[in-house]
């Protein structure tokens, strides 16, 4: 069965957007030639979700060929109807039903990379298999918070924890059966 993996960066004090969607503070860990193990994860999937604040920030900052490079589909869980574009859905369904369509198929893993209300919707129903968090050396104070209140607790099985010479650290847990 497919799994759905987090790969995400938050500020120590866990946010994962200043106010007003400003992730401009990851910034402060690039460095040329290194990626993070980015380009290692992507290549385990074929799928990608995405909250629509996300996917229209990346659109604007990167293009659309960061997330639909024509080899794996994207979904951008939105309240608003669209029309595909390439292999990118714009998905206005229940996104647990999405979920366990999608692990039942046959392929790669399932790439989440958020935003917060999809990680904590997914989180709720006890969805999100592996979790790869990198922490940026910064304290923001305020923003969008990773985690939220209001979902189950979930007991982690740690995997493994990466440092690299930026300060960024990298988290790997896997959910416990």
């Amino acid at each position: 069965m497919r799994k759905i993996s987090l790969f995400i960066a938050t500020s120590l004090d866990g946010y994962i957007a200043k106010p007003n969607d400003d992730l401009s503070f990851l910034k402060l860990v690039e460095k040329q030639g290194e990626d993070y193990g980015y380009a290692a994860f992507t290549n385990t999937v074929d799928t990608v979700m995405i909250g629509r604040r996300t996917y229209d920030y990346v659109l604007k900052e990167i293009g659309p060929s960061h997330y639909d490079n024509g080899q794996r589909d994207v979904y951008v869980i939105t309240s608003t109807e669209r029309p595909q574009v390439g292999r990118t859905i714009f998905y206005t369904g229940d996104i647990t039903e999405l979920v366990k369509r999608l692990k039942s198929d046959k392929g790669k893993n399932i790439y989440c990379d958020g935003g917060a209300e999809i990680i904590n919707e997914l989180l709720k129903h006890d969805l999100i298999d592996n979790l790869i968090i990198s922490i940026i050396p910064v304290l923001l104070g305020s923003g969008t918070r990773l985690f939220k209140d209001g979902r189950p607790a979930q007991i982690l099985e740690f995997i493994k924890v990466k440092t690299f010479e930026t300060g960024l650290t990298q988290l790997h847990y896997k959910r416990k059966k």
